[in-house]
């Protein structure tokens, strides 16, 4: 019987059964994980929208290289709902910085998009199994200004603009908002980097945490790759790992939340404390006994229902209450 820091018995007995089961069929990820996770994501669900209350469209942004950038602009299925001057969220997928596909969050996209006053757009960036630091920064950093740029088209208020992201994407969110305060080229009026992957240092819960679903292991396979480009204790810089940032003043107003045994608790909880110092409203909760996703994977219990009603409102309450001009 495997011995394990974090026993079944300290996660809520709600999400244990799906978590026991999780741990013992994946317990850690590494590059070969990554690797055959996109091949299977690429073929199966690349390309593939199934939500019920939302629809997506592909479109493609030209890179500086020739190359293009693939998102997906979506909004709610019923067209009588929606109307012009809606919010643009710019939401980023999470999978360690190597794997994922933006349709993989389409049941965030409903959350956002259903009631029609929202248009998300999806970039499918690229992961560090392609190519490390800065690769996918750049390209998030690209959807939001083409959003920004491209407002009146889409239908999006471009002083309502939002980022979000879970993981990995809640990593990317506060790189791309920390980005966008020192360049203003865009005012991002509200963040959502939910259980974020933002620190390259191993905290006290990130250190010697075998959780289910992302655990220390996979953890350090995933820094190792997305800062492939810098040498070992090297200087990394903030946009790679946010968590390095002390001033957080300018930053947008935020909403997270995150499991107490999920290995990002503390740098999620860092975070939380560096926006409250710099005087940046935060809404935060923390979930006991929930681990990394939770919210996602054990869809249908209680802590998952309460964690996307948390975020629904908070969003809602920034829909009614940030602004951020851009001209």
């Amino acid at each position: 019987m495997a011995e394990y820091n974090i026993k079944d018995s300290d996660m809520d007995e709600s999400v244990r059964k799906i978590g026991a089961a999780f741990r013992r069929l994946r317990p850690y990820q590494d590059e070969e994980v990554f690797r055959k996770t996109n091949m299977a994501e690429d073929a199966l669900v690349k390309g593939k929208w199934v939500p019920v209350h939302t629809e997506a469209e592909e479109r493609f942004i030209p890179r500086g290289d020739g190359t293009e950038l693939r998102v997906l602009v979506c909004t709610a299925k019923d067209k009588d709902k929606i109307r012009d001057g809606s919010s643009g969220l710019l939401w980023i997928h999470g999978g360690g910085y190597a794997t994922g596909v933006p349709e993989q969050d389409h049941l965030f996209a409903d959350i956002f998009c259903t009631d029609g006053e929202c248009v998300a757009v999806m970039p499918d960036y690229t992961r560090s199994t392609e190519a490390p630091y800065p690769a996918a920064l750049g390209d998030c950093c690209l959807a939001l200004y083409w959003m920004a740029q491209n407002a009146e088209e889409l239908g999006i208020d471009r002083n309502r603009i939002m980022v979000g992201g879970d993981s990995a994407g809640g990593g990317l969110t506060a790189a791309v908002c920390l980005r966008a305060r020192d360049e203003g080229i865009v005012n991002v009026a509200f963040q959502m980097p939910l259980y974020p992957m933002m620190d390259d240092r191993e905290t006290e819960t990130s250190r010697d945490n075998d959780a289910p679903v992302w655990n220390t292991r996979s953890n350090r396979a995933g820094w190792d790759l997305y800062l492939a480009g810098f040498p070992k204790d090297g200087d990394i810089p903030s946009y790679a790992a946010p968590a390095r940032e002390e001033d957080l003043h300018g930053m947008p107003p935020a909403c997270t939340f995150v499991g107490t045994i999920d290995p990002f608790r503390a740098e999620t909880e860092q975070y939380v404390e560096k926006l409250r110092k710099a005087g940046i409203p935060v809404f935060f909760r923390e979930f006991e006994g929930c681990f990394h996703g939770f919210d996602m994977i054990a869809y249908a219990t209680k802590p998952a229902r309460d964690a996307r009603r948390f975020l629904k409102g908070s969003f809602r309450y920034a829909l009614d209450n940030y602004r951020a001009e851009n001209r």
